[in-house]
């Protein structure tokens, strides 16, 4: 039977990448979307644009699976043209089926345009509902083509066909209310989008006169591009001709409010997000954590591979020698084959194995990223106790998450949570772990705020040093409400 690795933790978004103005573009999107595969293993597409007379129009690749998977094989001179847009996906919203996937592409009266979609609208449902009671026909039951739909209806004024598509996006987006990092390939411009609280990254660079926009800064570094800047929240940044550019702000200022899990887990520990470095924050997480819950044992370990720095930080702070007791196979994907005789906790330890040699008799430090419902978690310290750990000190780089998220992430229902039904003592006896202690939020804060920061949030100058960020899986502040307040039903909160 086929199963699913990582049902016990939280999903990655989606990931996005633009080129503009290169004789390879297709090929560059290609390598982007493989540095942030991370981001999103359901499906993955590019859609390119050739205004050349060659063969003039989109040029579409898109496929379930992995980015090596969609591509396997691929002739790129079937994707033409020095502009294209591409997309790794998870399912936040739709389903994983291959007419969700994305980027997705229509002509309308404003011509032949591509979108690319990470995040999540709140109010996705009462918009669909409103538009196919005006007439509109879905093809998929993705958030990313209410985009389409509203940028096909918008009303438009202003007469000068340069202005027609800037005016319409943005009569779209003030329809729409949610997380949305936004890249629109039309026939003589590239749009790139943040929502007005900057939920999700989106970063400029540069590649000898081409210009890249990318979710992580990650997919610069392996195509050779320089990292120029964010896109500030609420900003509309226009491409044309040449590379290049203009930025609109239509929607005034609001509270900045980025993901701060995007530190925790999603980001990949070499990128840059909101102006910082992924590393050195993951790694002052380890360091505050060890302040906060202090342990006597022989080693620290970590849970490969995203509690690998904090662990490294965690050592680093209490002197603890960091080691390897936990191994991972980093040839196992998503999905697998079960045999079909039963083999104990084999979900968990097909990915991961302990080192017994080490283990035996030794007091353990261990240290994750986060707890969601828990399941795996106690395989994993069952496994751990065989291996003949003596003691085991659970610790975790982040709060106990209590809620889910409706920004983009694909999380559990809140009765799923295990932090938001038990105790902290609760959890450490329902896992079996000897103590358990979680980052607090102050810590986390205190954590981000440590860590430089190495680039200007937008054209001004100006980061988001000092503002805050979404925590409201943590702790309940939703920034801008939930899927409840638009009508759609949900469980209870907090």
């Amino acid at each position: 039977m086929t199963s699913k690795i990582g049902k016990d933790r939280f999903w990655e978004e989606c990931g996005l990448i633009a080129v503009w103005n290169h004789g390879e573009a297709a090929n560059l999107a290609y390598l982007g979307l493989y540095a942030q595969q991370h981001r999103g293993q359901e499906g993955a597409g590019v859609v390119t644009l050739d205004t050349g007379g060659g063969a003039p129009g989109l040029h579409v690749q898109r496929g379930l699976g992995l980015v090596s998977d969609v591509f396997q094989g691929f002739d790129f001179s079937r994707l033409p043209g020095r502009n294209a847009i591409g997309h790794v996906r998870y399912s936040t919203a739709g389903t994983g089926a291959l007419a969700n996937v994305q980027p997705m592409h229509a002509e309308i009266s404003l011509g032949r345009i591509a979108v690319a979609h990470n995040g999540n609208l709140i109010n996705a449902e009462s918009l669909r509902h409103e538009l196919i009671k005006g007439g509109a026909i879905f093809a998929s039951n993705s958030d990313t083509e209410i985009f389409l739909h509203l940028l096909a209806r918008a009303p438009r004024k202003v007469m000068n066909s340069s202005s027609l598509f800037v005016e319409a996006l943005i009569t779209a987006l003030g329809k729409v209310r949610g997380a949305y990092s936004l890249l629109l390939l039309c026939e003589d411009r590239l749009f790139a989008v943040r929502d007005p609280n900057g939920f999700r990254p989106l970063s400029i660079g540069t590649l000898n006169g081409a210009l890249l926009v990318a979710s992580e800064t990650c997919a610069f570094d392996l195509v050779g591009a320089k990292y120029l800047r964010d896109v500030s929240p609420g900003e509309i940044v226009e491409v044309s001709g040449d590379s290049e550019l203009k930025s609109y702000f239509p929607f005034g200022v609001s509270h900045y409010s980025p993901c701060i899990f995007e530190f925790i887990y999603f980001a990949r520990p070499d990128s840059n997000v909101f102006g910082r470095n992924v590393y050195a924050v993951r790694k002052q997480m380890g360091r505050e954590l060890a302040c906060e819950h202090p342990a006597s044992a022989d080693y620290v370990i970590a849970v490969p591979d995203s509690g690998t720095t904090a662990a490294l930080g965690y050592a680093a702070q209490s002197g603890i020698p960091y080691e390897q007791g936990l191994i991972r196979n980093h040839y196992v994907g998503r999905t697998f084959i079960e045999p079909r005789q039963s083999i104990r906790d084999f979900g968990v330890r097909v990915k991961l194995n302990p080192n017994p040699e080490l283990l035996k008799g030794k007091s353990v430090v261990v240290v994750d990223d986060s707890i969601v419902r828990g399941t795996t978690c106690k395989k994993l310290v069952k496994m751990l106790r065989a291996a003949g750990a003596r003691e085991l000190h659970l610790r975790v780089s982040a709060p106990p998450t209590r809620g889910p998220c409706f920004y983009g992430i694909d999380t559990p229902r809140k009765e799923d949570l295990i932090a938001a039904r038990l105790s902290v003592s609760e959890i450490a006896a329902h896992l079996g772990v000897d103590s358990l202690g979680y980052l607090s939020i102050e810590g986390l804060y205190r954590a981000v705020e440590a860590t430089p920061v190495l680039a200007p949030g937008g054209p001004d100058g100006s980061g988001i040093s000092g503002g805050r960020f979404c925590d409201a899986c943590f702790s309940g502040r939703y920034p801008i409400g939930t899927p409840a307040d638009f009508g759609k039903r949900q469980t209870e909160l907090f």
